[in-house]
């Protein structure tokens, strides 16, 4: 079954910064958060145990254990084992550094494997308070967190997370699996491997307004050859498209900040909103099945939704292509 027909809208909710991701967020904001997603009829969230040690599984369970759980479609994702114990350093996130050092103070184990898997699962569903999952993503076997290092956690994923997964699937006890990365390459890699066979995949970061180019080349080609579809993380490059100062979950170097300058000059010409620019961008290709943009004020989730819903007129993608700002081979909404 591919997402579109899986998914139940074109927004999602992305739960990375209930995890208490670059600040300690009030329990009462979170909570108010996960509620105006769901007011404002989105019914697709996704999660991951990574994000604050368990801390968003358990603060978006406690709102969804209010809600009939055929209501929803529910994703999280494996390779991150949390433990009871208490980590006494502060985690190594790689390239993201300490990206959720606000979050639970409990140890995580970062392994692929099949038993690895399963307690990922289990451990899920306890935190979420769900009997079940719709989807799984094999989270983060890339560059940015293991380096030279991630072809070993892909084959360890492959033999391991994949084979569970596709079992899962074909059983029903899931709906779907694929890869939730921040690079291409890991999924690349996958769509050329002849089993375990994925359904769609995470993409974070890579299909926006400021990324695009290279998934461009050969990913999105590939999966559009396969059927295979694509939700979109990230679509605000960590909030820099909508406002804020991050950009890869750092501060935004000046090049990034100038390009931005440059498209919300356009946009503010055309009357549009950048932040509906940037999303409707990313939904814009024929493999884009859902966005997950995060939120942890009941505000953003209201500018999400009038964000999909803005009309943008042909112009300003005509100008924007025209100015360089955009690929010349991206396709753009409405054709344009």
């Amino acid at each position: 079954m591919s997402l579109k027909e899986i998914l139940p809208g074109r927004l999602g909710f992305g739960t990375a910064p209930l995890g208490n991701m670059f600040r300690a967020i009030p329990e009462e904001e979170a909570r108010a958060t996960v509620e105006a997603a769901w007011e404002h009829g989105i019914r697709y969230y996704d999660t991951a145990p990574l994000y604050g040690a368990g801390l968003s599984e358990e603060r978006l369970g406690r709102v969804l254990a209010t809600k009939p759980r055929d209501s929803y479609i529910l994703s999280t994702k494996v390779g991150r084992v949390i433990l009871d114990e208490h980590e006494t350093d502060l985690p190594d996130f790689g390239e993201k550094g300490g990206l959720f050092e606000h979050g639970n103070p409990n140890r995580i184990v970062h392994e692929w494997t099949a038993e690895a898997t399963e307690r990922s699962i289990e451990g899920s569903l306890k935190r979420l308070g769900v009997d079940r999952l719709d989807i799984v993503w094999v989270h983060d076997i890339a560059q940015d967190f293991h380096g030279d290092a991630w072809i070993q956690k892909f084959e360890e994923a492959r033999t391991g997370a994949f084979r569970v997964l596709s079992r899962l699937r074909d059983e029903g006890v899931i709906k779907a699996w694929g890869l939730g990365v921040n690079k291409t390459e890991p999924i690349e890699l996958t769509l050329a491997l002849d089993e375990p066979r994925p359904d769609g995949f995470l993409l974070a970061g890579r299909y926006t307004l400021l990324d695009h180019e290279h998934a461009l080349q050969r990913l999105l080609p590939m999966a559009q050859e396969q059927g295979v579809d694509m939700v979109v993380g990230g679509p605000y490059s960590s909030g820099v498209l909508a406002g804020g100062t991050h950009f890869e979950y750092q501060q935004a170097p000046p090049e990034i900040v100038e390009r931005v300058g440059r498209i919300k000059a356009l946009a503010e010409k055309h009357g549009v909103g950048i932040k509906a620019a940037a999303l409707q961008f990313s939904l814009a290709h024929p493999v884009s099945a859902a966005a997950v943009p995060g939120a942890t004020r009941p505000s953003r989730i209201a500018e999400d939704v009038a964000a999909l819903a803005e009309v943008i007129p042909d112009a300003f993608w005509t100008e924007l292509r025209a100015a360089g700002l955009v690929s010349p081979a991206a396709p753009l909404p409405n054709g344009a």
